[in-house]
């Protein structure tokens, strides 16, 4: 299985403390050898960074590491491959534009019968079903809305009936984003963390790392980070269930559907 990481932030943030743990995981302390990506919004641009090499030994991975990027949204992927070959093309995530907007998307899981999955416009470049699964996502969405929608949640609760169509062929576990929002689906293992005021120190499981964040940010901060597992020892983090779908808005949790 591969893993995920997200953030959505209220102010631009770099993710570098939270990327340092799920690097080592990428071929170190967990099996994802087969690439790993990581996209940064900027305003309506993003910056996407991706390696089919493990993001253990990835110099690139070294220079996200160091480079604080700041984002108010980011999507990361490490890869496990289960569908289709080891290449940059397979890489996740993997981004398409819709309604004038640069969406990103990042699978965890693995689907069977993707292949008759109908994607309209939207054609896939590699040949995984993470990829597949994501144009035939957009695919519903611009079917329902042709031009962009005014009820959001509209889109949200059409997403989320969408991910459940799509579970129904497999583990699927999801990050999603236009860059405002970021939007996560869990099958079986994804986890969000919050962090606001009153901050305080975490240690990341798989790195000899401590930060105090009281000293990294401003009491009008608030930071959520999703994962498939908690990357810290020290915090509580909050387990989706199965069927859930969350929508985090500028660090805030936005909508929320259980099933």
């Amino acid at each position: 299985m591969c893993e995920l990481l997200g953030m959505s932030a209220n102010v631009p943030t770099d993710i570098c403390f939270s990327f340092t743990g799920l690097m080592q995981r990428g071929g170190n302390t967990g099996p994802h050898r087969d690439g790993w990506g990581i996209t940064f919004y900027e305003g309506k641009g993003f910056r996407t960074f991706k390696d089919p090499n493990p993001s253990c030994k990835s110099r690139i991975a070294e220079l996200v590491q160091e480079y604080p990027i700041k984002s108010c949204a980011v999507v990361s992927h490490i890869r496990q491959a289960n569908r289709g070959g080891v290449s940059l093309e397979n890489t996740h995530p993997f981004t398409r534009e819709l309604w004038g907007q640069y969406w990103t998307f990042a699978h965890n899981g693995q689907l069977t019968g993707y292949q008759d999955l109908d994607t309209g416009r939207f054609k896939a470049v590699g040949d995984t079903d993470s990829e597949i699964a994501f144009c035939w996502l957009l695919k519903q969405l611009d079917d329902r809305f042709p031009d962009t929608p005014d009820d959001w949640e509209a889109v949200y609760r059409l997403l989320a009936e969408s991910c459940d169509t799509l579970r129904e062929l497999g583990v699927y576990n999801m990050l999603l984003s236009n860059g405002e929002y970021v939007l996560t689906y869990c099958t079986n293992n994804l986890h969000w963390i919050t962090r606001r005021a009153p901050f305080g120190k975490a240690s990341l499981i798989d790195e000899d790392v401590t930060i105090d964040f009281h000293e990294e940010t401003t009491p009008n901060d608030v930071v959520t980070v999703i994962a498939t597992q908690p990357l810290t020892n020290d915090e509580s983090w909050h387990k989706m269930e199965v069927g859930e779908f969350n929508v985090f808005h500028f660090g805030e949790q936005v909508f929320n559907r259980t099933v």
